[in-house]
């Protein structure tokens, strides 16, 4: 029996040009498999055509939207995951779920060698090749892309050269990876960062510039997922999918960053992430009223490392899923409605309230009735500054007291 390789597909240059790679080779037959993560745009029996007409000799679909949607959108929101303060993870959080369902089929057609499209270059092989040698330790990875340092021309032409029916040519050098959590651009006029992204690279926002009129939305959380939108029940993926539309309409979530990748180079990405960013405003803002100020400056932490991990192709590791656990017992509390406005590129939240509010009026207000005993004041401070004051006197006694 030949020997069969498992290829993550995307449909794309690199890894419609890695089957014929692949195939000449090692001498084995390719089984392409294609996750749909909620990337919209090309119908995937399209996809699963093109693999097929690139020499595949199956192709298989995994439907893994609502899986991808609760099982790693919802744990990424939860954890406020914004890489250098900024990219929401689109792909790194993707690449968990295509390797599980890489690995579903490899064992399903029988082969122990798995393959992806990644460069060199990138973070994703080692998101790839680390998620799958930690969910099946025995099997084989190969890259062809990375391994046989083919630049994008190369492929380009290698496409052309054997008439492979993709999209990207030279004329639009575009590299594009999209789900519904967000996409992500590179390569290309991108590459010198000197240049402003053109209107053509934007596709899930429209032109915040000419907003239509502002849109307001209340979004209902339970234990940090969304539930609800004006107070209709939904899905996290159907949740996802509208505020994807809503705040994309208002061209919010454009990010244009030069990025730390984990393979030590800078790198010049443009996301798009209109849901995603509009549903992190409204929960670090709900997370505000209902998490208790020691523990919020702990996951503020926690948060950073868990966005890292998950960067730098960490998923599996014992140490994301102990974060998983602290950042699930911080969400006990964290429901209610967040009144959020969306207009012109931004997502401002207008109103919050919660039955597990730590918000207390009497306490906050100055106003007549207010419950808070200020006489309790002076006390306090006195003893928070204690250790301070007996420094500066000590400080003082030799001489190294402040310059006035």
């Amino acid at each position: 029996m030949t020997d069969r390789v498992v290829l993550a597909y995307s449909g794309g240059l690199d890894t419609s040009v890695a089957i014929g790679w692949i195939a000449e080779a090692t001498g084995s037959e390719v089984v392409a498999m294609a996750c749909d993560v909620g990337q919209g745009g090309e119908d995937l029996d399209v996809v699963r055509q093109r693999a097929l007409d690139c020499g595949a000799v199956e192709a298989y679909v995994a439907d893994a939207r609502d899986e991808f949607a609760a099982d790693y959108c919802m744990p990424a929101l939860k954890t406020n995951a914004l890489y250098m303060d900024r990219y929401p993870n689109v792909s790194a959080i993707s690449r968990p779920v295509i390797v599980k369902h890489l690995v579903k089929a490899a064992r399903q057609f029988g082969a122990t060698t798995v393959a992806h499209g990644c460069t060199g270059k990138g973070n994703d092989q080692v998101r790839f090749e680390v998620g799958i040698t930690s969910l099946a330790p025995d099997m084989k990875c190969i890259a062809p892309v990375r391994d046989l340092a083919l630049t994008r021309d190369k492929a380009i032409d290698y496409a052309e050269r054997n008439n492979l029916p993709i999209v990207t040519t030279k004329e639009n050098p575009f590299s594009i990876d999209q789900n519904v959590w967000g996409r992500a651009v590179e390569t290309g006029f991108l590459e010198d960062i000197w240049n402003e992204p053109t209107k053509d690279v934007y596709d899930y926002t429209d032109d915040p510039t000419f907003p239509p009129v502002a849109d307001e939305v209340t979004i209902t959380f339970q234990r940090g997922v969304p539930v609800k939108l004006d107070g209709q029940e939904v899905t996290p993926l159907q949740a996802i999918e509208e505020m994807n539309r809503r705040a994309g309409r208002q061209g919010i979530g454009r990010i244009d960053i030069v990025e730390d990748r984990l393979v030590g180079i800078k790198s010049r990405e443009v996301y798009e992430a209109p849901g995603a960013m509009a549903l992190i405003a409204a929960h670090q803002e709900l997370e505000n009223v209902t998490v208790e100020r020691e523990q919020a400056r702990f996951k503020r932490t926690v948060e950073q490392r868990w966005t890292e991990l998950v960067y730098d192709g960490q998923w599996f590791s014992p140490l994301k899923k102990s974060l998983d656990t602290f950042i699930d017992d911080t969400q006990k509390y964290v429901s209610g409605e967040i009144r959020m406005v969306l207009h012109g590129g931004r997502a401002t939240v207008t109103g919050r309230r919660s039955e597990s509010s730590l918000y207390d009026f009497n306490l906050a207000t100055y106003d007549t009735g207010d419950a808070f005993d200020q006489t309790s004041a002076r006390g306090f401070i006195d003893i928070y500054g204690l250790s301070s004051k007996l420094a500066a006197a000590r400080d003082e006694k030799f001489g190294n007291g402040p310059q006035l």
